[in-house]
């Protein structure tokens, strides 16, 4: 259970759906209420789909390209820890990796839940190094089950939030969402800076 608690936290701080509000509204704003839920159901579910395979097939493509455990640990922490300090000073992009074309492009498409929400907005790069370094440090099946578990109630979540992203934008207003997304950043800013110190403690004890 401790481990069902620590993957689903890290990821949801990670993942941040809360600050993918605004976003999402912008992106469908012009769509009917059962478009929108449409949308947010298929977003959760791809993100519940790519973290997944991320998971599951991530040692694969790391050995594939010589990269070791660690140096994958180090990067991840590095790109959450950006990511936390960039919500944390509230200069954190509110595109998260999307430029002004593809927002535009995303506009005039009927299925945006792919990309850009999914991709790269929620299961981005931290996301996913998070997920393969679990994936070496469980190899247990019902490690494996409790972390697979983790990431459907992440994605449940995903599709509650989005679902609700107008009364929640109603409820906290532009300064709630704000404030909730830098206490997510500060939360986001401790996992990365924990695992880039634990990565180089493992990284110094084998030499």
């Amino acid at each position: 259970m401790d481990l069902f608690l620590i993957t689903f936290a890290a990821l949801f701080s990670v993942i941040n759906p809360l600050g993918t509000v605004p976003i999402f509204l912008g992106l469908t704003q012009e769509d009917t209420k059962e478009v929108k839920n449409k949308t947010a159901l298929w977003a959760s579910i791809n993100v519940f789909i790519i973290l997944v395979i991320s998971f599951f097939i991530g040692k694969i493509i790391l050995n594939f390209f010589g990269i070791s455990i660690d140096v994958l640990r180090i990067a991840g922490g590095v790109v959450i820890c950006s990511s936390g300090f960039g919500l944390l000073s509230g200069s954190f992009s509110k595109r998260r990796g999307v430029n002004k074309k593809v927002t535009n492009d995303a506009q005039h498409r009927n299925d945006i839940a792919l990309t850009p929400l999914a991709i790269p907005m929620m299961a981005g790069p931290g996301s996913m190094s998070l997920l393969i370094a679990m994936e070496q440090d469980n190899p247990e099946l019902i490690n494996k089950l409790l972390i697979v578990a983790a990431i459907f109630m992440v994605a449940i979540s995903v599709f509650l939030i989005l679902r609700s992203a107008n009364y929640i934008s109603k409820l906290l207003g532009a300064a709630g969402i704000v404030a909730i997304s830098r206490i997510i950043g500060f939360l986001v800013l401790a996992i990365g800076i924990q695992y880039i110190i634990n990565s180089i403690l493992v990284i110094f004890k084998m030499q």
